[in-house]
């Protein structure tokens, strides 16, 4: 049974009079209840007088008046953490909920910059943030292309403050190889995909995928890896998802893209064409549009063509819901968050911790958009 609300009242001021503060997430922990709770009650015990608050710390009267020090208080206590992600990215934006909870407990306070569909938008974001007074940085930059991803190596590897890579991970042997980052293990994400509709018995399978952004890029070539290297998997393609799923690059006639795609993808012909059975389609909301394009073409998911989605945001609100590989998007936010913590929390003049580059596995969400395949589709 839980305490009563005076009780856990008097249990937090007994914990906080003996130690001369505690924090919040440590009282919840030991209370058994919310930090949500716990901060309430703080809220009104300060109210009455009987403790003071800092930013997730709870201080005694007695200590407050002492000036308690500031070593009982969180790593980078009442500072701010840039957080430069970029514009219109739902996918990031799910994960920077995971970082902003855990930098909150941790009385950190979040500057968000969000940068512009622009080269170079994210450097002076982060010399805004740094002039801001930013203790450290979590950055995923938009790099739509890799020429764009190396342009940013230099300066990002020069940065005078810890600094976390969010879902991006930087080529192997480069200036940023040596930078904490944490990513989807988007090769396994993949695989899910790929093994998922060969047990059903899918030998000829399309990708349809955007083709302007780390992820995209890893997905590709993923997919090129595995489905050559499959035995079950007889034929395979690979094909730019929509007309801004590239980076844009003006042809002579000012039109077109780096694939030289300028109109919707038709995936129904390309399916024709390698008489293929299924198709894994990036991201889940173009998955949705290719899907309702098929059906406009009389093609039936799943009977005629099985849909596995890699992100999970909407694939399930379809008309027909859409299995799905989802990473951990929230996971990965809290990841890069105690990443930055770990640093801001090293004494002042210790030896650096070891570099981590973490990958977390997705899942994949079965739904109702890939069956078995079609007698006689293998022969």
């Amino acid at each position: 049974m839980r305490d009563s609300v005076d009780v856990r009242r008097r249990r937090i001021l007994a914990a906080v009079d003996a130690r001369g503060a505690a924090r919040v997430t440590e009282l919840a922990s030991e209370l058994g209840v919310s930090v949500v709770t716990v901060r309430r009650d703080v809220e009104e015990l300060e109210r009455a007088g009987k403790l003071t608050r800092g930013h997730g710390v709870a201080r005694s009267v007695a200590a407050a008046g002492a000036q308690a020090p500031p070593a009982q208080d969180p790593p980078g206590h009442g500072a701010a953490v840039g957080v430069i992600v970029p514009e219109r990215h739902s996918y990031l934006y799910e994960a920077l909920h995971g970082t902003r909870s855990v930098l909150e407990e941790a009385g950190l306070r979040i500057a968000l910059h969000i940068a512009p569909i622009a080269a170079g938008a994210e450097r002076p974001l982060v010399e805004r943030a740094l002039a801001g007074g930013a203790r450290g940085l979590i950055i995923a930059p938009r790099w739509r292309s890799a020429a764009a991803e190396e342009a940013d190596y230099g300066w990002l590897a020069a940065l005078d403050v810890p600094t976390v890579l969010m879902e991006r991970r930087p080529r192997s042997g480069s200036a940023l190889h040596a930078l904490d980052s944490v990513c989807s293990d988007h090769w396994y994400g993949t695989h899910l995909a790929v093994d998922h509709l060969v047990s059903l018995g899918h030998r000829r399978i399309v990708l349809a995928a955007r083709n302007d952004s780390p992820t995209a890029r890893a997905i590709r070539a993923a997919f090129a890896e595995i489905a050559a290297t499959r035995p079950e998997v007889e034929d395979w393609s690979v094909a730019l998802s929509s007309p801004d799923a590239a980076p844009f690059e003006p042809g002579a006639d000012g039109t077109g893209d780096a694939a030289g795609h300028t109109g919707p993808l038709d995936l129904a012909a390309v399916l024709r064409e390698r008489g293929a059975t299924a198709a894994v389609l990036h991201g889940d909301v173009d998955a949705l549009m290719l899907v309702q394009r098929l059906m406009e073409r009389g093609v039936r998911v799943p009977r005629d063509c099985s849909v596995v989605a890699y992100d999970d945001g909407v694939a399930a609100l379809g008309s027909t819901p859409l299995t799905a590989v989802a990473p951990p998007k929230a996971e990965i936010g809290r990841a890069a968050a105690e990443l930055l913590l770990r640093r801001l929390g090293q004494p002042e003049g210790s030896a650096p911790a070891p570099v981590r580059r973490l990958e977390l596995l997705p899942e994949l969400k079965r739904r109702g958009s890939a069956v078995a395949a079609p007698p006689g589709s293998a022969d």
